[in-house]
């Protein structure tokens, strides 16, 4: 069997490895990976949708995952079905779920799953007037994908504005399609994910991220610091997860023609008065896919079949009996501009547990070619051990302006 992933940064070379260890996989191509997947798998470059299906077609490419936000948002799950090949991803129109916060709100709110109180306001003057009816702090979000990092938490009126500004440019120009004003949750973060056939679905092990740059959650939002799985404390919560949030998600997704075939990523506040909806992501996320995707048993491809032919609820998920924990090393500057071209320092053994997302190649090997560069995973029988490890992994890998949290894996703040 042949499998072609779509992305190029380290949740997709976690795909790739979770996919290699199928003893059905025959040959897993990355398209358009980055060369650190390249040391391991075969990368090719697809500019567009049609060279896609002629890849596959003329490659007899068994199943395609796609793994980032933009390319499901453009529509490469509908394109590729049609032509008739398995393809791991929703639909653009189920999808909306991430690509419009306005959509997944107003569909939260008519399903009445728990998220935050929010404000939909299309114009800068409707997003300043309506910071009146919110306390401080208070949460800014641009409607549109952001690549993880359309979110500002605003503790001041001064801020809350800016936030309001960059979305809407500085004369009132539309940016993006608008503004979601919520209220801000007060708890603590975790990421569950449902493997979903349209239908019925399979949850994962818990996840959590660590969005901000720096140290004690800091500085403002990236696309992912670090994370660990799982996340013990939050197995109580995850029936009622499974039954307030998953399953009327899915059914209202159904009942508007839009069946919610993929990975719905569910990312979760608990609060005092239990868990409720930050956000859906319509993906794997990154970096929590490199710590959730080692500890997984079960086949990746039955996993995979299942969704994309309506069987999941036949499956039984297995998983490791142990920790995993992820730290991203960045560019300093990120998610702000940085600069490029370090080579990237390490031995040619040390590949295990390395997941590459912003690198290139040169003459005399890898250099950094992004803001978050790579993410070392450590695997241990506890969080301690997970922890000591991905840390000692980290110590052995260098490149000039290298930046990461020393922190990962330390919260400790369950209610």
């Amino acid at each position: 069997m042949k499998i072609l992933i779509v992305g190029g940064g380290g949740r997709e070379h976690a795909v790739a490895e979770c996919f290699a260890r199928s003893e059905q996989v025959t040959q897993v191509y990355v398209c358009p990976g980055n060369a650190g997947i390249a040391r391991q798998y075969k990368c090719i470059s697809l500019p567009d949708h049609p060279s896609i299906l002629h890849f596959c077609k003329s490659e007899d490419i068994h199943m395609v995952f796609i793994g980032p936000e933009q390319a499901i948002a453009e529509g490469l799950s509908d394109y590729l079905e049609a032509a008739g090949l398995a393809v791991l991803a929703p639909s653009k129109q189920a999808a909306m779920l991430e690509t419009s916060k306005m959509f997944a709100k107003d569909l939260m709110n008519k399903a009445g799953i728990p998220t935050a109180k929010y404000f939909k306001a299309f114009t800068l003057k409707e997003a300043f007037d309506a910071l009146s009816g919110f306390a401080l702090p208070v949460v800014i979000k641009a409607d549109g994908l952001a690549a993880g990092k359309g979110v500002t938490v605003a503790f001041s009126s001064s801020e809350a504005l800016a936030a309001i500004s960059d979305i809407f440019g500085s004369e009132g120009k539309l940016n993006n399609v608008g503004a979601v004003i919520e209220e801000y949750l007060s708890g603590w973060e975790v990421s569950l994910f449902a493997f979903c056939d349209g239908e019925e679905f399979q949850s994962t092990l818990f996840a959590q991220d660590h969005k901000q740059i720096y140290d004690n959650d800091k500085g403002p939002n990236t696309g992912g610091m670090g994370a660990f799985c799982p996340v013990p404390e939050a197995e109580v919560y995850r029936k009622q997860i499974e039954d307030e949030i998953i399953r009327p998600v899915l059914k209202i997704m159904k009942s508007n023609g839009a069946p919610y075939k993929g990975i719905l990523y569910c990312g979760l506040m608990i609060t005092k008065e239990g868990p409720k909806v930050i956000e859906f992501n319509c993906r794997l996320g990154d970096p929590e896919a490199e710590v959730l995707l080692p500890l997984i048993e079960t086949d990746f491809v039955d996993v995979c079949t299942a969704m994309i032919y309506g069987n999941i609820s036949e499956m039984k998920l297995q998983f490791k009996k142990a920790t995993a924990v992820g730290v991203v090393m960045a560019s300093k500057g990120y998610p702000g501009s940085f600069e490029k071209g370090y080579p990237i320092l390490m031995s040619e053994l040390d590949k295990e547990g390395i997941y590459y997302s912003g690198v290139a190649a040169s003459e005399h090997g890898l250099v950094t070619a992004g803001g978050r560069v790579l993410c070392i995973v450590g695997i241990g029988d506890s969080l301690v051990s997970a922890r000591d490890k991905a840390y000692a992994h980290l110590k052995n890998i260098e490149f000039e302006n290298a930046c990461y949290r020393s922190d990962i894996g330390l919260r400790n703040n369950y209610l």
